[in-house]
């Protein structure tokens, strides 16, 4: 009398096949995010690196933190930095870039007014009062640009940040030349190093979910 040996149930290979599958899947996609991480980063490192400032239309300063009025010490670096290439003849016009950070002042006011106090004369200065975001800068000086024939732009942030704002900004139509403002003394030391850590995650997540209009 011949055993009858006991096959393997269909449904339990299919499941099998199926888990292999998703497994492999998931590893490719892992890869994927990874490589695009990586070149992210290595764009993000090129823009900080390199300074491109060249003569232009006019010197772009996006916004950061102010406190009661006045420019916290990032955003003063970025002021610095701006005003220095506007003496160097490198632009007859800066524009600052942002709106309300929480108080009765606005990071484009609080610019204008600390450039004017260095001795900029205020016809040389457009403030930028309503922005919230990197984006919203972005596109509210692309108006500013049209509206007042500027061709060609010199963008001053932090130099993690400009690799997304040059995007932004050409994706907007406008030619963009990045400069990053000097490193201040605020952000030395080992908590420095996790804020460089925090800032270029913070920078490829957003830069990601820009690309894949979520941000």
């Amino acid at each position: 009398m011949k055993r009858r040996t006991k096959s393997r149930p269909q449904s339990s290979r299919h499941r099998g096949f199926s888990l292999r599958v998703s497994f492999l899947f998931l590893l490719v996609l892992l890869a994927g995010v990874l490589v695009w991480c990586r070149w992210v980063y290595l764009q993000i490192e090129r823009y900080a690196e390199q300074d491109q400032a060249a003569p232009a239309d006019a010197i772009g300063v996006f916004g950061a933190a102010e406190y009661d009025g006045k420019p916290s010490p990032v955003y003063r670096a970025r002021l610095d930095h701006a005003l220095e290439l506007y003496h160097r003849g490198i632009a007859p016009l800066i524009v600052t870039l942002g709106g309300n950070g929480g108080d009765q002042y606005s990071e484009g006011a609080v610019g204008e007014g600390y450039l004017e106090s260095q001795g900029v004369p205020e016809e040389a200065i457009i403030a930028e009062t309503e922005s919230r975001n990197t984006e919203d800068s972005a596109r509210r000086i692309a108006v500013i640009a049209k509206a007042n024939g500027l061709k060609r732009l010199v963008i001053v942030s932090d130099g993690t940040h400009l690799f997304r704002i040059h995007e932004i900004c050409a994706a907007d139509g406008l030619d963009v030349l990045t400069s990053p403002r000097p490193r201040v003394a605020v952000e030395g030391g080992a908590k420095g190093d996790v804020g460089d850590f925090e800032r270029i995650a913070h920078e490829v997540l957003s830069y990601s979910l820009w690309r894949m209009h979520l941000h």
